[in-house]
């Protein structure tokens, strides 16, 4: 399948017109040179429209108002009516949102000369419950028309839950803002993973890839063989999935996260899903690790694309939990921190690469690190991942 907007110069995703198969397999190749000894990396049965999140930008055109992406390597918005690699209903809710934008006579923000109010929308769909929230991100907090817009937009799609205004008057690359409001509905979604119910806000991080985050967070809890003895922190913990997965095995979990509405979000699905041994905090996973008043014995880390800083891995190994799960998004920085890892005494026990983006250069994986004192059996792929 050939998609049209390679020639405009997306650079989102790349062969669409091969065989999936043979992308995956030139996908692991590179993930094998970092982890030799890597079991092989879990494909997609279906490997198209499965973002749960569309991104938009605003650009004044000739005939109006548009949205669409950059130009890969500018600032040039080409536009997008369709993207291959997104939820198809997503799609639609942004072009509906668009239309009924250019009728309210608001244009684009302009970064260069700061004019201007619409900047971005976001449209986040939950794959299991098909609710969706809908962002626009202005670059004022003035948003003329803005509750209108939403009542409409809402009216039109029933399976829009809320649409939110992000204000973001900063000169900066950032999407959203620090400030927002609610415009119609309200401003969160659900959805269902892993048997459990997901809350979901405009800010607060989930995997874009539902489907496959399902099979990576289920590796990663069969990975740290919890036990009800087994005390769980889960580092950079996000809205609470793996924490809340682990809650099921463990005998008592914590949460940590910086980021104040994923925590909400956390405690909100944590009551909803009737889990009692768990909590969450917001606080910096560091801090959370000098807590004499809970010593874990197992750490789940999923850090953004850098990798972990350097004041975790310390506070981490002098923690010396026996098991650490590692779920990355970048399998340089995972390899340094494996590294970084096995010099305070940890031994990489399995690394599974997840295809979490299709057709793209990006490969998620888990890895089990345990330490060498520790005196438990590492994970075959025969026992547990088979």
């Amino acid at each position: 399948m050939k998609c049209p907007l390679a020639e405009k110069g997306c650079g989102g995703c790349r062969e669409l017109t091969r065989m999936y198969g043979d992308v995956l397999h030139e996908k692991d190749a590179p993930f094998r040179a970092l982890f030799p000894d890597a079991l092989p990396i879990l494909g997609m049965a279906e490997p198209r429209a499965y973002r749960n999140k569309v991104l938009r930008t605003f650009a004044n055109g000739k005939s109006g108002l548009y949205h669409g992406i950059y130009r890969a390597g500018t600032h040039q918005v080409i536009s997008v009516r369709r993207c291959l690699m997104e939820n198809e209903r997503a799609n639609e809710i942004a072009n509906i949102a668009l239309s009924l934008l250019a009728e309210t006579g608001l244009s684009a923000y302009r970064e260069d000369f700061h004019r201007g109010i619409l900047r971005h929308m976001q449209v986040r769909r939950a794959h299991s419950t098909g609710q969706a929230l809908v962002t626009i991100v202005t670059g004022t907090a003035d948003f003329p028309g803005g509750e209108a817009f939403a009542r409409r937009l809402m009216a039109r799609c029933p399976d829009v839950r809320g649409v939110t205004q992000s204000i973001n008057d900063r000169d900066t690359s950032a999407v959203m803002g620090f400030r927002s409001r609610v415009l119609a509905g309200r401003d969160e979604i659900w959805d269902e993973l892993g048997g459990l119910k997901v809350c979901l806000t405009a800010r607060s991080f989930y995997q874009i890839n539902t489907v496959q985050a399902e099979k990576l967070y289920q590796r990663a809890i069969d990975l740290a063989q919890l036990t009800p003895g087994d005390r769980v922190l889960d580092a950079y913990c996000g809205v609470g999935l793996i924490g809340m997965l682990a809650a099921r095995r463990a005998g008592q979990v914590r949460g940590v996260e910086l980021v104040r509405d994923a925590v909400a979000c956390a405690r909100t699905a944590a009551r909803v899903n009737r889990i009692s041994n768990i909590d969450f905090i917001c606080a910096d996973a560091v801090n959370a690790l000098r807590d004499d008043d809970f010593v874990p014995t197992v750490v789940f880390v999923d850090p953004p694309r850098a990798g972990c800083d350097a004041r975790f891995l310390r506070s981490l190994s002098q923690a010396a939990p026996e098991r650490i799960v590692y779920v990355s998004c970048c399998p340089e920085t995972l390899r340094r921190d494996v590294d970084i890892l096995r010099k305070a005494g940890y031994a990489l026990q399995s690394a599974q690469p997840v295809d979490l983006f299709p057709y793209t250069a990006h490969t998620e994986a888990v890895v089990l690190l345990s330490k060498a004192s520790a005196g438990r059996q590492a994970v075959t792929p025969e026992e547990k991942l088979r």
